[in-house]
């Protein structure tokens, strides 16, 4: 583990924030099985990162009540339900689009489930990639706009100038002509409940 991450790792516990490292994705998810009672129902947001780790069917089969929102063959207003009730949850999970050395974590979210789950929920457990992490909050959110964002926009092919040519145009991504993904921001500066947020940096590069 080289410096830059203990010093995150040390960032965040002057934060209120557990943080944890993992060599690889296999050890993360071992390490995610770990922290969460069988129990426990889990809610989480749409994730690149949370697929390659195969969370979400670890837990499902492990027997966890797990809020899925892309169960096949659901309505789409089943969907939104699904997803509303995942915030609800006794933990849950996501991944940031950017992470600053100095510690916030950046979120974009179109339909705010993913912000309400992680600002809210009674336990969250973040996990992340070393290649999200930035210098600063300035590239973080630089990042998460012009980097993370369109390729997800391709990723679900989403109407969004991005989508056509890998660009942010922030200044004319508006309804109704496009279908904005970049709806709303949460920063995580600091955590104010003790061992309610633990994020785990995974050494490999995960996700977008």
């Amino acid at each position: 583990m080289d410096e830059r991450i203990n010093k995150l790792i040390d960032s965040w516990k002057k934060r209120n924030i557990q943080g944890l490292y993992c060599n690889n994705k296999e050890e993360a998810a071992r390490k995610m099985l770990e922290l969460v009672p069988q129990t426990a129902s889990i809610g989480f947001s749409g994730s690149v990162t949370m697929d390659q780790l195969g969370i979400v069917k670890m837990l499902t089969e492990r027997g966890n009540s797990v809020f899925n929102q892309y169960t096949p063959g659901i309505t789409r207003e089943e969907n939104l339900r699904i997803r509303r009730l995942g915030t609800q949850a006794d933990y849950y999970m996501g991944s940031p689009n950017a992470i600053s050395e100095t510690g916030e974590l950046v979120f974009f979210s179109a339909y705010g489930n993913r912000i309400s789950g992680i600002s809210n929920a009674r336990k969250v457990i973040i996990v992340a990639g070393i290649n999200k992490i930035t210098q600063d909050l300035d590239s973080a959110l630089k990042r998460a706009r012009e980097y993370a964002t369109p390729l997800n926009c391709k990723r679900l092919e989403w109407n969004t100038p991005c989508f056509k040519d890998g660009t942010c145009h922030n200044d004319i991504c508006l309804f109704p002509e496009y279908k904005r993904m970049c709806c709303q921001i949460l920063v995580i500066e600091a955590e104010v409940a003790p061992e309610r947020l633990k994020v785990i940096l995974v050494g490999e590069e995960l996700g977008f």
